[in-house]
């Protein structure tokens, strides 16, 4: 409960930034695990130690803990607390890929919690234009490239982008809901008459946007000149930059 002048006794936690009450509650174990010779990564209360074997890494673990416990008087969350394999590991939305040569990547979750922000963006059963999903879309794409910038697989850039661009499809197909108005549309967009008029006998709309005629109509260069960049073009802009 507040008082008269909005105050709020707090038996846990803290009223304010997290992040630098962190770097500076951590600076100690920073300085510890430099005086032990670890090579290690934190970023404010997350902090990921890198060893050769996986014995070391439960007994740094062990050590760890007690050094935060014990000397800093700080909890320890045990649950999120493991040892594993650096290829299995992510932190602060990245992991690594490979092992001899590894390289950085995003992180499963990552590319779980970007699709679904980008289902969210491109809802086909609304009355917004294209153009404002687009431009919505893109907002997101630049915000999100500029972190995951430093990530080295193309591959999985060049996927979701395809991903990306069925989805919008899709949600054409949902906006041109009668049967007329998508065999018309597909007509402008350069389709046989023939070919157009399979498009108003059903409404399999992932089905349609799928199809490599569907594909070939609304291809790359037709989104680039509707203002679709891509995650595979800000990597590059950001690659240069």
């Amino acid at each position: 409960m507040a008082d008269a002048w909005g105050r709020v006794q707090r038996n846990k936690g803290v009223p304010g930034p997290s992040p630098l009450l962190s770097n500076i509650l951590l600076d100690d174990l920073d300085k510890e695990l430099d005086a032990r010779g670890h090579r290690f990564c934190r970023y404010a209360d997350d902090c990921q130690v890198y060893v050769k074997s996986r014995r070391a890494g439960r007994r740094v673990k062990e050590s760890m803990t007690a050094f935060l416990e014990t000397r800093l008087k700080l909890p320890v969350n045990r649950s999120k607390s493991r040892v594993v394999a650096a290829s299995r590991s992510s932190f602060l939305g990245y992991g690594f890929l490979g092992m001899a040569n590894p390289r950085i990547r995003c992180s499963t979750e990552t590319v779980k919690r970007f699709k679904k922000r980008v289902r969210q963006l491109t809802r086909g059963h609304d009355r917004e234009s294209i153009e404002v999903k687009l431009a919505r879309l893109d907002k997101y794409l630049r915000g999100w490239t500029s972190y995951f910038r430093l990530a080295e697989t193309r591959r999985l850039f060049a996927d979701l982008d395809s991903w990306i661009r069925s989805r919008l499809r899709m949600c054409l197909m949902k906006q041109w809901f009668q049967p007329r108005t998508r065999v018309r549309k597909m007509i402008e967009l350069g389709l046989p008459v023939e070919e157009a008029k399979g498009y108003g006998q059903h409404k399999r709309w992932w089905f349609l946007a799928q199809l490599h005629r569907t594909r070939f109509a609304m291809n790359n260069r037709w989104w680039h000149a509707r203002g679709f960049r891509g995650v595979s073009f800000y990597m590059k802009r950001f690659a240069n930059t």
